[in-house]
């Protein structure tokens, strides 16, 4: 029997306004919170097995960095972007995300092997959701 290689792991720390409603909207975007890692001053929030965003309130956050806290509704601070099964379920996770309370970000990106949109969560965090056509990956 072997050892199963390790898969890296990605945690992206993100700061919110408000806790509560940040795990609300994620839940009901169907991912999990992690109570092991969550307390009052943040949420796990378990994307898949190597992805996690951990929400953070902007005054622990801040006791990461020196830097000043963008605001991610005003300034782009960075682009999340996940993968997704199919076309269908590019659609279906955004068109939740905006029935939740998210904003639209950007223009559908249809290139026919690549089909993509993007929101911006409650605190303005873009979130692309991408497709790709396997086939076009096997050159």
């Amino acid at each position: 029997m072997t050892t199963p290689a390790y898969q890296q792991m990605i945690f992206v720390n993100l700061p919110v306004e408000n806790l509560d409603a940040s795990k609300k909207f994620f839940t009901e975007l169907g991912y999990a919170i992690n109570p092991q890692f969550s307390d009052d001053n943040a949420a796990s929030v378990v994307i898949s097995d190597t992805i996690v965003a951990m929400l953070l309130t902007k005054a622990f956050y801040s006791t990461f960095t020196k830097k000043e806290i963008a605001d991610a509704s005003k300034t782009s601070e960075v682009l999340i972007a996940l993968s997704a099964e199919s076309r269908a379920k590019v659609d279906e996770l955004v068109d939740r995300a905006l029935a939740l309370g998210g904003s639209p970000s950007g223009q559908t990106q249809d290139m026919g092997f690549m089909y993509g949109r993007s929101f911006d969560d409650l605190d303005g965090h873009t979130w692309e959701v991408v497709w790709m056509d396997p086939s076009a990956l096997q050159g």
